[in-house]
């Protein structure tokens, strides 16, 4: 089913279907498998026919890049970001950095238009039971293959004297068209939304990794720090805007968060963030921080889309 939405994925072929011409096709999944056993014949035209692009692109003398590529590319950001044999990864959920040990890259996915995704595993240095799943973001750029962002996925949970990864929540926008193939045109879209808005903000963080936005009220510039991203993505009905909610940090806090709401179109032809709004601001209320709205959705007509 990768083929066919326009990713590269790996499968150990341990999940099969068998054609009627003898055939047999791979799935990374039960749940991939039963979305393409829903149109056979379309989605396999559409695996062929994003397979001959690639080959296109390769005989034009593009680079095509393979998930051989991204272990390359992944083995070298590690070695980069390493203190000694630590690698070094600052989470910005928890705020603190992380000191890891590579383990293995548990999978690669491509994604059409959007890059390459590494899932890779980690043991923390100092506990080697406190495992990690993270999520390695890259983009091509000519014969590149450029880091965009770094996610933990995955994270350590006590259980007894050992301890279990769980996943963190919210889900990072790229497993989304893997762990569910929608069957609605609004359900994809969501994802894409999600994405938009994550490329805004790396292309406009400063060196420090933060982003500036108005404060419409009092008309200052706030720095903040992004740290995640939260679903439902809503649609706003009539205006085609869709629009979500992401939390940020002010930065050398742990406890001042932003709500800002991300407003994204297609005025261009692609989806774009048109406009960036605070949701909620942090006030200091008998020595805790809370969140105060500074406008909520009251009288707006919109569906949530995911």
């Amino acid at each position: 089913m990768g083929l066919a939405d326009g990713q590269m994925v790996q499968t150990d072929c341990s999940v099969t279907w068998t054609d009627d011409d003898g055939k047999v096709y791979c799935f990374s999944s039960e749940s991939s498998k039963s979305a393409f056993l829903k149109d056979p014949k379309g989605n396999i035209a559409k695996a062929k026919m994003f397979l001959e692009e690639q080959q296109a692109k390769a005989a034009s003398g593009q680079k095509v890049f393979t998930d051989k590529d991204v272990n390359a590319r992944v083995a070298e950001v590690i070695k980069e970001r390493s203190d000694g044999d630590a690698f070094v990864f600052h989470d910005p959920k928890l705020d603190t950095d992380l000191k890891l040990k590579f383990e293995e890259i548990k999978i690669v996915r491509g994604m059409e238009g959007y890059g390459w995704f590494a899932n890779v595993i980690f043991s923390d240095v100092e506990e080697p039971k406190k495992q990690y799943a993270i999520d390695f973001w890259f983009k091509p750029e000519g014969q590149q293959l450029t880091l965009q962002d770094i996610r933990v996925q995955k994270g350590p949970k006590r259980d007894g004297d050992g301890y279990f990864m769980i996943t963190r929540l919210p889900v990072a926008w790229w497993w989304l068209p893997v762990q569910e193939h929608p069957g609605s045109i609004e359900g994809a879209r969501a994802w894409q939304v999600m994405a938009a808005i994550h490329d805004y903000i790396l292309e406009n963080k400063d060196e420090d990794g933060n982003i500036t936005v108005k404060d419409d009220k009092t008309g200052e510039d706030v720095t903040l720090q992004f740290v995640e991203m939260h679903r439902p993505v809503r649609h706003l009905k009539g205006e085609g805007k869709y629009f979500a909610c992401t939390d940020f940090r002010k930065p050398g806090s742990k406890d001042e968060y932003y709500d800002l709401d991300f407003w994204v179109d297609e005025k261009s032809g692609e989806l774009k963030v048109g406009n960036v709004k605070i949701h909620k601001v942090p006030v200091q209320e008998d020595g805790i921080w809370t969140q105060v709205d500074r406008y909520t959705f009251e009288g707006m007509d919109f569906e949530e889309t995911l």
